[in-house]
């Protein structure tokens, strides 16, 4: 008995009384193996029904030490996997974060490149008269800039085939004579105003689409079409720079453009593999060797020094003359090359409210740098053709939605 207490309260074990005995029995238990001493011989033989005590608490003991392990175990997991979740989420918002912020980026290299554009351009007309020729070095300049971009691999060179070349060909023309209006236009009239006459342009998608492909748009679509056009009309009653050249070249300019996507549809153009990009810098190429001919039947290579000096064009003027025209084309290629980026990371429909959108600033920015007299009708008739054309994306943009989900129904 004595030994009994002694272990007990020693911490070493326990005592336990048998139904078939009353001498103790210590179970002595370790907290780790192999180091209990071993039993001695003079150690009492135990009866069967002490070691089975023995073996139960020692069962009990080693049983009920493992579920807290395992609770600790996964305390632990949870935590890590907390942290590595928090971790991802902010990793997550960090790069939504730059995404949008480069896609701002974007958007104000877009608007400050076509404005740009548009300034050189204007103040080059006036002093070189000549748009076949500005346009096809504009052409050139892109020209270069594509090879560069394909051979630093800032752009990846596609795969050229005969098919493809032949499928692009009547793009490139319709990129040369739209260009070539557009420039016209710029020429002859004011660079707002042939930003409020390009404003309608969706009055003759949609037309084309109805007459040839017979896509005829909802009724929300078409009554979008009557402040577009109406502020078009009100605007070109009252437009200080008027002209029918001016004005018919920014219409035919709407025309040939609005009908790219027309031919692309019904001709079944397909561009393969290649993207956007690599599209605008191949037929950017194509148009250069399309019109260097004709621009030089027609206007005899006005760029020449001599011509030039013999236009009465001192050396200043002409050497500001060439920086206009770079800077110009570098814009020309830019803003074009920066709307197909664009469009490769939103939706159509947001990319058409940013184009809407930069027409405006660019119509102001215009009235700024070149003060020109604008009356209040004008002003009126502009923005209500502006107005019309947000109309028309919004509804173009529910009118789609309301397709979609009358398709998921019907699915």
């Amino acid at each position: 008995m004595n030994l009994a207490r002694q272990g007990a309260s020693g911490g070493l074990g326990q005592a336990s009384q048998c139904s078939h005995g009353r001498f103790p029995v210590q179970a002595r238990v370790c907290a780790l193996p192999y180091q209990c001493s071993p039993p001695r011989s003079t150690d009492h033989q135990h009866s069967p029904c002490q070691a089975a005590s023995m073996l139960g608490r020692t069962r009990h003991i080693s049983l009920t030490s493992v579920p807290l392990q395992g609770r600790q175990e996964a305390a632990s997991s949870h935590v890590v996997r907390a942290l590595a979740g928090a971790g991802a989420e902010s990793s997550e918002e960090g790069d939504s974060t730059a995404k949008l912020a480069a896609l701002g980026c974007l958007f104000v290299a877009w608007y400050g490149t076509n404005i740009w554009f548009n300034i050189y351009n204007k103040q080059l007309f006036s002093i070189f008269p000549f748009p076949l020729t500005t346009t096809n070095i504009q052409f050139a300049i892109g020209s270069v800039v594509s090879l560069v971009f394909w051979a630093t691999g800032f752009v990846k060179l596609p795969q050229f085939n005969m098919g493809m070349i032949k499928s692009i060909y009547p793009l490139a023309m319709i990129h040369v004579l739209g260009n070539v209006l557009t420039n016209v236009s710029l020429g002859h009239v004011s660079v707002s105003f042939t930003h409020t006459v390009k404003a309608a342009e969706p009055f003759f998608s949609v037309l084309f689409s109805a007459l040839f492909l017979g896509d005829v748009p909802p009724l929300p679509v078409l009554l979008t079409l009557i402040p577009i056009v109406g502020g078009v009309v009100i605007a070109s009653l009252s437009e200080a720079t008027f002209n029918w050249i001016g004005f018919s070249s920014a219409i035919f300019s709407n025309v040939t453009f609005q009908s790219r996507n027309v031919l692309s549809k019904k001709l079944m153009i397909t561009k393969g593999s290649v993207d956007n990009v690599n599209l605008f810098q191949i037929i950017t190429i194509m148009s250069f060797f399309m019109l260097l001919p004709i621009s030089l039947a027609i206007e005899h290579a006005p760029i020449l020094p001599a011509k030039l000096t013999a236009m009465g064009l001192s050396s200043a003027v002409q050497e500001q003359m060439f920086q206009r025209l770079l800077v110009a084309g570098l814009c020309f290629h830019s803003y074009q090359q920066l709307s197909y980026m664009i469009l490769s990371r939103v939706a159509p429909i947001t990319h058409s409210i940013g184009n809407c959108v930069k027409r405006v600033v660019v119509i102001v920015a215009s009235l700024i740098i070149f003060q020109n007299p604008i009356s209040s009708q004008n002003a009126a008739g502009t923005g209500l053709a502006l107005f019309g054309v947000f109309l028309y994306s919004q509804a173009k943009r529910l009118t789609k939605g309301q397709k979609g989900a009358a398709r998921a129904s019907s699915d």
